[in-house]
């Protein structure tokens, strides 16, 4: 296993080495990317959409850039509901980065341009998933079932 158990379920992935670099096939983009800590916790948690929370792949974009203030930044994932509106930002850590305060910041950055209902972090280990209502943060004890 290229790097540690993650507080996701196991998932089976195809992994290969391009010269000194391992890479994972990502399914939704259809493609082998160099497999980085970050990778590794954007993969499991597609796949835990997916797979275990059932949310369309169809409905979900990886690094897709986003136009913010400070220029174009990229999001790890974006669900969208089926009127191809963004409903959930995900906004993925390597599992040894803490997730911190200045995680949700760049996620509600991102969701200022992209205007989600959800935003979502993750370093695998960690998980939280919170809504924006009234400029307020209310944070959930799951990740909401997909039925937009």
């Amino acid at each position: 296993m290229p790097f540690s158990e993650l507080n996701l379920p196991s998932f089976e992935f195809r992994i290969r080495e391009e010269g000194q670099r391992k890479q994972i096939f990502d399914s939704l983009r259809k493609r082998f990317v160099a497999l980085t800590p970050e990778e590794w916790v954007r993969q499991h948690f597609i796949r835990f959409l997916t797979e275990a929370k059932r949310y369309p792949a169809s409905l979900i974009n990886v690094e897709r850039g986003v136009k913010i203030i400070s220029g174009t930044k990229r999001t790890d994932i974006v669900v969208h509901n089926r009127q191809g509106k963004p409903w959930m930002i995900v906004e993925c850590k390597a599992p040894d980065m803490p997730v911190t305060e200045d995680a949700l910041l760049q996620a509600a950055r991102y969701n200022m341009a992209l205007q989600a209902t959800f935003l979502v972090l993750t370093n695998g280990m960690e998980h939280y998933c919170c809504t924006l209502q009234n400029k307020q943060i209310e944070f959930l004890d799951d990740l909401p079932e997909f039925e937009a």
